[in-house]
């Protein structure tokens, strides 16, 4: 969700910049504009004209609730690996780029998601994905992002998510549906 509203930080707060991935300290008292809200993370644009996003975990901070988009039905174990895959997917679905009003899953930027069994139960869940830019700083929280979104998946014990370069991405991996939706197509 796009937005301009004007938030004061009511505490210190950890932000990473955009795009360097640069961690510091917002001071309580600072303000900024929301830019975006989605995912359960915040993108802000500080007075300072400096691009940040704010961890679902520090959204009080802004005066928000932390909303982390999550699909119906997680409770339960699912019945088939189709349906795994599927919750799998819909979590990738939750993790969104910092820049862009898309996730990370409907941009093309998730190369490989394979499932497979453990032997000791339950799966292992690894995931190859890329970013917008290879000089993008912000591969550790997309990360983090994506082996959380996937461990809420019931059934999931292990993630391995792994930021990769090749084949390098561009616009033309990002399906006609995202393109059309985002006003890429004319």
């Amino acid at each position: 969700m796009h937005t301009n509203e004007m938030v004061v930080l009511s505490r210190d707060c950890e932000a990473t910049e955009i795009p360097s991935g640069y961690k510091f300290m917002l001071p309580a008292g600072s303000s900024a504009t929301v830019m975006q809200a989605l995912g359960g993370t915040y993108t802000l644009v500080t007075d300072e004209g400096y691009m940040v996003r704010i961890a679902a975990k520090d959204t009080d901070a802004i005066g928000k609730e932390s909303a982390t988009e999550s699909p119906d039905g997680l409770a339960a174990a699912p019945e088939s690996p189709e349906e795994l895959e599927r919750l799998v997917w819909d979590q990738l679905r939750s993790c969104y780029d910092p820049e862009i009003p898309t996730n990370i899953a409907d941009l093309g930027l998730v190369y490989s998601c394979i499932i497979s069994p453990l032997p000791e139960g339950g799966n292992k869940v690894k995931v190859l994905f890329t970013l917008t830019a290879p000089g993008c700083g912000m591969g550790d929280s997309l990360k983090a992002d994506v082996e959380s979104a996937i461990l809420s998946v019931p059934g999931v014990k292990e993630v391995d998510a792994e930021v990769v370069f090749d084949p390098p991405w561009d616009m033309s991996m990002i399906p006609e549906a995202t393109r059309l939706q985002l006003g890429m197509m004319s």
